[in-house]
């Protein structure tokens, strides 16, 4: 009798547990524990702890109208052109962080962009930081956050906060955010995306293979970003990226070199 009850209640537990995933279905598919809530939540508050860090220096909008006007046409580019799964939920916030010796940029979940002025400065067109862009966008829209902070904290931990039971752990998840480690496929999904949505732009859709072009051209040193190390090689990259382009139909889009040099120059 204890194991028939025993066994009846694995089951519930099981079928409990499948009603649960079902439920949280994302928009491709995917399973998902956290809302679109818990993403704005969660983006929120990282930008709150990034913005409150007083060794953090933030470009102030005001103070630099027209760098933020051209990320913002840019970024437009993008959503226009595009049916992004989270266009009109998420904040695709964007913020320039005056940091000349960091390579990197991230969207944090529910769409805040943050650019490094060391990665702008170390760009050469804006094609390629469209590409970058694209990318990291599409990290914050097919949510994989979700992904990394379940490797990264365990699915317990993540339960417990989306349930309530330890809500105080999404404000130190959120101060650590910036430095998750995304899985090798969804770098590499990533990638695509970027070529897919800029490729419907004005912009030459391989753009993002330009930042690992250099790397590559440079020996991979000069500051290159800590995650390279565990995420494709620049050069594989460069070949994926290409291949979807040319998967696309190749269609030439523009640079930009020009302009995006007197943004640079806009910058401090």
């Amino acid at each position: 009798m204890k194991t028939t009850v025993k066994f009846f209640l694995l089951a519930l537990i099981a079928v409990s547990t499948i009603g649960l995933f079902q439920a949280c279905r994302d928009k491709d598919g995917s399973i998902n524990i956290f809302t679109i809530q818990d993403d704005l939540n969660l983006g929120l508050q990282v930008a709150e702890e990034l913005e409150n860090d007083p060794k953090v220096q933030v470009l102030d909008s005001a103070a630099y109208p027209a760098a933020y006007k051209y990320l913002y046409n840019l970024r437009d580019s993008i959503l226009i052109h595009n049916e992004l799964n989270y266009e009109k939920e998420f904040v695709w916030r964007i913020r320039i962080i005056k940091d000349d010796t960091t390579l990197n940029a991230f969207c944090a979940p529910g769409g805040y962009i943050y650019f490094y002025t060391a990665l702008i400065k170390y760009l050469e067109s804006e094609d390629e930081l469209a590409g970058v862009m694209g990318h990291e966008m599409a990290h914050a829209d097919l949510r994989h956050s979700t992904d990394a902070l379940t490797r990264q904290y365990g699915l317990g931990v993540l339960f417990d906060i989306v349930f309530g039971k330890d809500k105080g752990q999404l404000v130190r998840i959120a101060s650590q955010i910036k430095l998750l480690q995304y899985s090798r496929e969804n770098e590499s999904t990533s990638d695509m995306y970027s070529v897919t949505w800029l490729y419907p732009t004005a912009y030459n859709a391989k753009g993002a293979a330009g930042f690992f072009q250099k790397l590559i051209d440079q020996g991979q040193s000069g500051g290159a970003p800590q995650w390279l190390s565990t995420h494709p090689n620049p050069d594989n990259r460069v070949k994926a990226i290409t291949d979807k382009w040319l998967a696309l139909g190749g269609k030439v889009g523009q640079t930009f070199t020009s302009r995006y040099s007197a943004f640079k120059a806009s910058l401090p």
